[in-house]
């Protein structure tokens, strides 16, 4: 026999039947697992209602995702109408010159002639759109400034168009600012 505790085997203990736990009765078997089942059930659905927000905050991720990306040129186009605006204004003021034109005046309206019909298809090019102004008045496309009575038009006819609306694609980036007829 070894003296050395350290290199001393383990002894083997015997266990008695009264230490071992003891074995439930059959009465509270089943409800022990009747609660372990319910238990597994309301694991299952929290499962579920975890899975099922996942996928749809996924779904809404993508949505949102492809939203940005169909609309990347929606606050360029923004930015571009007061430059269209303002070539629109300076092509009517150009028009209303009285008095003989002059070969340089005539070259600056052919100037500013080209320079807005190749903005206006670049911007059709790239999906933005002229509100149409002609007819009923829509309040989705068009923005009413006053109202005129008007006896070629009938009530809420589209008189005057102040400013040109635009869209790109379904939204309307600026809505066109018109008058419309009243009744007298």
């Amino acid at each position: 026999m070894n003296d050395n505790p350290a290199n001393a085997e383990p002894q083997e203990e015997e266990v008695s039947l009264e230490s071992q736990p003891s074995t439930p009765e059959s009465g509270s078997d089943g409800s022990k697992e009747a609660e372990l089942e319910a238990k597994i059930k309301e694991l299952e659905d929290s499962y579920l209602r975890v899975h099922a927000d996942f996928e749809n905050t996924k779904k809404r991720l993508e949505r949102e995702k492809f939203q940005a990306l169909e609309y990347a040129y929606e606050k360029i186009a923004k930015d571009l109408l007061p430059i269209v605006d303002t070539l629109e204004i300076a092509l009517k003021s150009a028009n209303e010159v009285s008095g003989e034109e002059s070969e340089l005046q005539a070259k600056f309206k052919e100037g500013l002639e080209l320079t807005l019909d190749n903005f206006s298809k670049v911007l059709q090019r790239h999906g933005i759109e002229m509100i149409a102004c002609e007819g009923e008045f829509d309040p989705h496309l068009h923005e009413c400034i006053m109202q005129v009575p008007s006896p070629s038009h009938q009530e809420g006819e589209i008189v005057q168009v102040f400013q040109k609306g635009y869209r790109y694609k379904e939204r309307v980036l600026r809505p066109a600012m018109v008058s419309i007829a009243k009744s007298n």
